[in-house]
Order: structure tokens, then sequence, then C-alpha cells
């Protein structure tokens, strides 16, 4: 009992003379650097603080982080990293920590952002980029307005909220959690675990293929949007609100065309519920 009292003693002490300069482990609270042309990709790596992207006109990334914890702002061959660290604290359960990340609105190559937890938020000006990819283990997500030839998404759980995304192709991969898509258009790929999916699209003009092992995928379609259904179901359920022309439907399987039947949907439910509408 003794020596645990000692090596608490020594870790609050030890932990307080870091916080108390504002930084641990040596980090630092804001960074900066440019951005060349040699520079591919925006790698952003957080967990457990609010984060804010801001676009706005500059040719730098500037990160600023108010709370305890460290950032790093640098450039590692042809990556831009953003990456934040928490020092582990007993008594600071209630800490809260926030992000602002400044980055170039005509920035238009590659962006990965991973959020361990906390909250990610895409802030202000629109955004046109090569490829977009989310990885999120928990937390909260809300983007908009962005156009991306390549977009993926990666979720283990939280709540992801997308309005107004624009692709040429796009993967969703669900294991737990909620996501929202709004205003969307693009080449759809979906593969839910568990969690509920739902998306709006204003325009059908490519393939559509959603693999369901559990959970709930809800699919808003435009009133004259022209597709050919295939769906297969082993436990669960698929429905369909638009008519269709029919062919070979059993309780296994619904398969229909509605209008001109020219973009395939392609749909499997090992167990769950897919909805279109």
């Amino acid at each position: 009992m003794i020596l645990l009292l000692i090596i608490t003693g020594l870790y609050i002490v030890f932990n307080q003379s870091f916080q108390l300069n504002g930084f641990a482990f040596g980090g630092s609270k804001d960074g900066r650097a440019a951005v060349s042309k040699t520079i591919k990709t925006i790698d952003i790596n957080v967990g457990g603080v609010k984060t804010t992207i801001i676009p706005e006109n500059r040719d730098d990334v500037e990160a600023v982080l108010t709370g305890k914890g460290s950032l790093t702002v640098k450039e590692t061959g042809s990556t831009l990293l953003v990456e934040t660290k928490k020092m582990f604290n007993w008594f600071s359960f209630s800490d809260k920590r926030e992000l602002k990340i400044y980055i170039p609105n005509d920035y238009n190559r590659n962006m990965n952002i991973q959020v361990g937890s906390g909250s990610l938020t895409f802030d202000g000006e629109s955004m046109n980029l090569d490829g977009l990819s989310l990885d999120i283990g928990s937390g909260n997500v809300n983007i908009d307005d962005l156009i991306v030839n390549e977009f993926t998404h990666d979720g283990s759980s939280g709540d992801v909220t997308i309005d107004r995304l624009q692709t040429k192709s796009s993967s969703f991969d669900l294991s737990s959690g909620n996501v929202e898509v709004t205003h969307f258009t693009g080449e759809l790929k979906a593969d839910v675990s568990s969690g509920e999916f739902s998306i709006q699209m204003d325009k059908l003009n490519d393939p559509i293929e959603i693999d369901l092992s559990s959970g709930e995928v809800n699919i808003d379609l435009p009133d004259d949007a022209d597709f050919r259904l295939d769906g297969k179901v082993s436990s669960g359920d698929i429905t369909s609100d638009f008519p269709l022309t029919t062919n070979g439907s059993d309780k296994n399987s619904l398969k229909g065309t509605h209008g001109s039947g020219k973009n395939p949907i392609n749909v499997s439910v090992s167990s769950g519920e897919v909805h279109l509408y």
C-alpha cells in the first residue's frame, strides 16, 4: 500500500509538472507546414478531441490545439501529417480539447482522416478532392459539400452525417453505428455488418451494390430513377416502394425493373432489412 501511494504521488507530480507548462511529452500546442507540390496526401489522425477542419485562402496547413495533450504537424515524404496525442490522466476525465485545422481551400489531392474518438466537422467552403478516406473508430463526424473522385469510409462505431457528396466511386464499410448521407451522386458500394445506413440520392446514373449482414439499409432514390433490382435474401427482408416489372421474384429474392432499368442495383441480405423508396 505504501509503495502504491508513493508511485501515485510521483505520477501526479510528474504529470502536473508537464501540464502546467502546457505540454504533454514535450509536444506543442500549434503547428504549421507548407503544402508544397510534393505533398500528395494530408493525413489527419486525431482522437479524444473536438476537431474542426476549416478550408480558407492560404498556402499552408495550420493546426491549433486547446486543452491538454500534444500536437504534431510535419511533412513526411509526400505526406503532410497532423496528429494529436493525449497523455493519460486519471484525474482529468472531464478535460475538453479542441483542435482547429486550417487547410488551403484549393487543395485538390488526397486526404486521409482517422478519428479514434471525439468529433470531426468540416466548416466553411466546399472542397474538391481526388480522394478522401475516413476511418472512424468512434465519435461523431459531420461533413458537408464535397466533390471527391474516390471516397472510402470505414466505420467501427459512432455517427457519421454527410450532406452534399458528389463522387465518381464510393465505398462504405460499416461495422456498427449510424451513417446518414443526403444529396449524394455517384457509384455506391456499401458493406454493412451492423448498424444503420441511410442514403438519399439526387441522381441515379451509376451502379449500386449493397451487402448487408445485419442491421438496416434505407435507399432514397429519385422518383424517376431507372434501375434494375437484383435482390437476394438469406434471412431478413428487401422491400421497394417503386412499382417493379418483376422477374422471377420469390421469398428469397426480389427482382424487377423500374423505368429503363439501365442502372443495376444489386442487394444481398444475410440478415436485416433493405428498403428502397
